[in-house]
């Protein structure tokens, strides 16, 4: 862990906590039905990223994943959602107030449930979660479950960044034009599913050196506690969701 990490609030918060501050976004969507609310937690999860440093990252990770699925789920919504108020009509093609309520409504939960998952993943190491979740009482080969899986898509895209390399030094094209790339998928593809493959049995190879099957108590050489900063954030939050469910039952 860097230095900045180690004197950094934000990613000293234990993993737990994090997660119970995305769970109380996600969960606050819903009790406030405003469509402003939830879109006001992307600057809230970005103000927070900055804070720990990943603001830049955050703000790519965001663009990239899900701005486009945002304009396509709202678009959709705001032609084809049935509704009286017709705003805009060419043909069979008609926005209507209803629709665009609609998708404002239905984009705007997406965006804060995704960015707070997002700003969870990018102040989050994968280990400390894992290791928080044994804590709470997952066995061991849950826990390397999900581990696993958290872990199989940025191994896959630095193995395939490899292999990539590999198949340019053996003279194959790997871009340029959409037919180039699509004849050098074969040849990179094959490689990766059998190092895939392969990077399984080893992996299972050494827990097993490692008694992993053992039926004995875990030890581990890697710590993390919680802090009065993380008793904190859990008072604040349950706090905030009481004070959210209160003013929904009033108003």
């Amino acid at each position: 862990m860097s230095q900045a990490a180690k004197t950094n609030y934000i990613l000293n918060l234990y993993p737990t906590t994090k997660l119970l501050f995305t769970l109380f976004i996600a969960l606050s969507v819903f009790i406030v039905p405003t469509y402003w609310y939830a879109y006001a937690m992307l600057p809230v999860c970005l103000i927070i990223a900055i804070a720990a440093g990943q603001g830049k990252e955050f703000i790519t990770l965001v663009r990239n994943g899900l701005l486009i699925l945002l304009v396509f789920i709202f678009l959709m919504q705001a032609f084809f959602y049935p509704g009286a108020q017709i705003l805009w009509q060419a043909g069979i093609l008609k926005i209507t107030k209803e629709g665009i309520l609609y998708g404002l409504n239905m984009t705007s939960r997406i965006l804060a449930i995704g960015s707070a998952f997002i700003l969870f993943f990018r102040i989050t190491s994968v280990k400390d979660f894992v290791y928080s979740l044994e804590k709470l009482g997952l066995p061991p080969k849950g826990a390397y479950v999900v581990l696993a899986t958290l872990q199989i898509i940025p191994e896959m895209k630095k193995q395939t960044s490899v292999i990539m390399d590999a198949q340019k030094t053996r003279g194959v094209e790997t871009e340029g034009t959409m037919m180039v790339r699509a004849k050098a998928f074969l040849p990179t593809i094959s490689p990766l599913i059998l190092s895939s493959l392969a990077s399984t049995e080893e992996r299972a190879i050494t827990l097993e050196s490692r008694a992993f099957s053992a039926p004995v108590k875990k030890t581990h050489l890697y710590e993390i506690y919680k802090t009065k900063h993380d008793t904190a954030v859990r008072i604040g939050m349950l706090v905030a969701l009481l004070i959210l469910i209160a003013g929904r039952i009033l108003l």
